[in-house]
This record gives C-alpha cells, sequence and structure tokens, in this order.
C-alpha cells in the first residue's frame, strides 16, 4: 500500500552545475520537504481528477488529473506507464467521504506519448490521456477544463495555481482535501540558467513557483491553472521537482507543457472517438444483418 500512496507525489530529477543524476520518483529521495499551499474551496477546480490503482480489493489515490473532454482525462505519463487496474474520481474533494457529487468511472484506455522514456523523465512527453467508457456528466463539480492555444507561452509571473491532494507536512500524510498552491509562472530565460535548471530543460516543459510553496503540494499528473484574462487555464502537468527538495532554491517545480502537446491531444481524442464510433456502426450493422437472417 505504501508503494502506491508515494507514487501521488512528484518524480524527481537532481540537476546541478557539477553533478547530474538520473530521474527518480521522490519517495526515493530522503527527507524531502513539503510545505505551502492551503485547501481549496470545494468544487473550485472542477477540473480536479483524482487517479486511483487498484490493490487488492481496494482502490488508493496516485496521482492527479484533468477532464479535457467528456470522456477524456489528461494526466503525466509516469503516472500510468505501469500495467495497473485504473481508475477515477471525478467532482471529488474529500476523498475519505462521499458528497454525492463524486463520479467513479474505469479507466478504458490508456495512451501514453510515444516518446515518453521512462529512464530519461527530463526529457519530456511526460503526457497521457486516459479515455473513459462513458462521457462525465457535467454539473457544479464537474466541468471540463479549458487548453490553451497551441504554443502559447506565459510571460514571467503570470499568476497559476497547483491542485492536488500532496503531502501536508515533511514525512507527513496525504491531504484528505483538495489543496492549492499559488505558483507563478518562470519563464524559460530564467529557468534554463544554470544556476536554475540549466539547459537541459526542454522548452516543452514549463518552471513555476521556486518560493516557499512548491509542487509538493499537488500530485504528479495534476494541472498547473493559470489565469489569463480573467479564465483559467490548464497550462501544464505536474512532472518533476529537485531531488534536493520539493522547495529548493532556483529549481522551481516542472511541469509538461500543454500549449506544446495541443495536436496530439486532439488527435488522439479525435481518431479514438472515431475509432469508438466506427466499432458502433459496425455492431449495428451486424446485429441488423443478423436479424435479417432469423426473420
Amino acid at each position: 500500500m505504501l508503494k502506491y500512496i508515494l507514487w501521488s507525489v512528484l518524480t524527481t530529477l537532481v540537476l546541478t552545475e557539477d553533478l547530474v543524476l538520473q530521474p527518480r520518483y521522490l519517495e526515493d529521495v530522503p527527507q524531502t520537504r513539503v510545505v505551502g499551499g492551503k485547501v481549496a474551496k470545494p468544487h473550485s477546480w472542477p477540473w480536479q481528477v483524482s487517479l486511483q490503482v487498484q490493490s487488492g480489493s481496494s482502490f488508493f489515490h496516485i496521482c492527479g488529473g484533468s477532464l479535457i473532454r467528456k470522456g477524456w482525462v489528461m494526466t503525466a505519463a509516469h503516472c500510468v506507464d505501469r500495467p495497473e487496474t485504473y481508475r477515477v474520481v471525478l467532482g471529488a474533494h474529500n476523498l475519505d467521504r462521499n458528497d454525492g457529487l463524486e463520479q467513479i468511472m474505469p479507466v478504458s484506455r490508456v495512451i501514453i506519448h510515444p516518446q515518453w522514456n521512462m529512464r530519461n523523465v527530463g526529457a519530456g512527453f511526460d503526457i497521457a490521456l486516459l479515455q473513459l467508457p462513458t462521457a462525465a456528466t457535467l454539473n457544479s463539480a464537474v466541468q471540463l477544463a479549458v487548453l490553451p492555444p497551441s504554443g502559447q507561452i506565459l510571460p514571467n509571473n503570470n499568476p497559476c495555481y497547483i491542485t492536488g491532494w500532496g503531502l501536508t507536512s515533511t514525512n507527513g500524510s496525504l491531504s484528505n482535501s483538495l489543496k492549492q498552491a499559488r505558483l507563478p509562472i518562470v519563464d524559460h530565460q530564467t529557468c534554463s540558467r544554470p544556476d536554475w535548471w540549466g539547459s537541459s530543460l526542454k522548452t516543452t516543459l514549463i518552471c513555476a513557483g521556486g518560493g516557499s510553496d512548491s509542487g509538493c503540494n499537488g500530485d504528479s499528473g495534476g494541472p498547473l491553472n493559470c489565469q489569463v484574462e480573467g479564465r483559467y487555464y490548464v497550462h501544464g502537468v505536474t512532472s518533476f521537482v529537485s531531488g534536493a527538495g520539493c522547495n529548493t532554491f532556483q529549481k522551481p517545480t516542472v511541469f509538461t507543457r500543454v500549449s506544446a502537446y495541443i495536436d496530439w491531444i486532439n488527435n488522439v481524442s479525435s481518431l479514438m472517438s472515431r475509432d469508438r464510433a466506427d466499432r458502433r456502426i459496425a455492431l449495428l450493422y451486424f446485429f441488423n444483418r443478423l436479424s435479417r437472417h432469423f426473420y
């Protein structure tokens, strides 16, 4: 059970001027620091999803995600690159109780970006789409995330929030209630400086935060919600932090930049939707022929 709980925190990558370590998951980093954030107003981020994995007869929260279509959830590739039985919970706030607004669905298909490499999280492509067997019902607790235009880059200090059910204190427990932490954008020019994340920071990634609050307050795969002209867009998928600690100086939380993958998201969702429609047509044709045979 401990293995599954620890998956819910961010993956890690240590990059310094004179030392480069292979990417590791955060559970492998001793004495991880977790700071900042506060409990969000219930259902104030209605596209937030709890991604859960089955262990025995129970399911446990491992990562976050965003509902981007009625039948599609976006999350991090590293959350779903193991053969497990997954489900998603929509409309949740406190994971320890049922408010009657939750929608619990199995995951019918996992589609990981083809260039994702689990041995090199810093290379990017840490993004996956989960197809649901039925469409979500939209209401006050469940809404679709708004994705940014393809290629859009936000300016330095643009206001954003990370959300998730992450750890609440050093070596502490997961938060039962959804939390949020304000993480302003750190532009690529700054974040790729040698004393920050360095030149290895890909342009398909986003840095945010770097102060007392950090990504440890949210789960891997969860959204970076950024305000643009009075509206929130999901600009990032939570990917990794520094192995030296979640709020390490000049090592902001790093996210997959969603605007770099809009074409891939659209192509996958439309292709799979057409595939599902084609299968329905084939079934209708089959039953139509079958009925003619008997009648």
